[in-house]
């Protein structure tokens, strides 16, 4: 499905034009209006989805190959340190386009680009019951 009131179905579409770096018959991948870093892209299914939840796992099974694509190109393209994909889901985690997509961001050492959380200690047992909880919920 397309929707008619969405940006990115839009872009990934060919309605808007865009600076695209790769595209086949169900992604097409675009450099990002705002980069965190130059070479900053989204990859867009033309497909739409609100988000990874919504998302069959036939086209989730055909993002990750193409993100390795766009990692590698972006690390012989700028000679980068690393390269972060991310991909978020709902307002709370970042989700500000409610169309899946997934960002490949090229990294070098000190760059400063806001992508961290803090690290804390938990409790062993509490860890322990985390786990437990979670496993119990993946279907």
């Amino acid at each position: 499905m397309i929707k008619d009131d969405c940006i990115f179905c839009k872009l990934a579409n060919g309605v808007f034009p865009t600076n695209t770096v790769y595209e086949d018959d169900d992604f097409r991948v675009i450099l990002d209006a705002a980069p965190a870093a130059k070479g900053h892209s989204l990859i867009l299914p033309k497909q739409h989805t609100d988000n990874l939840y919504e998302t069959d796992d036939a086209e989730l099974a055909k993002l990750l190959p193409i993100a390795k694509k766009v990692a590698k190109a972006l690390k012989k393209t700028f000679n980068c340190d690393g390269v972060n994909i991310v991909q978020n889901n709902e307002p709370a985690a970042g989700q500000t386009v409610f169309h899946l997509h997934v960002h490949a961001i090229p990294r070098y050492t000190g760059d400063n680009v806001g992508l961290g959380w803090p690290q804390n200690n938990p409790d062993a047992d509490e860890q322990a019951m985390i786990a437990a909880d979670i496993a119990s919920n993946i279907e």
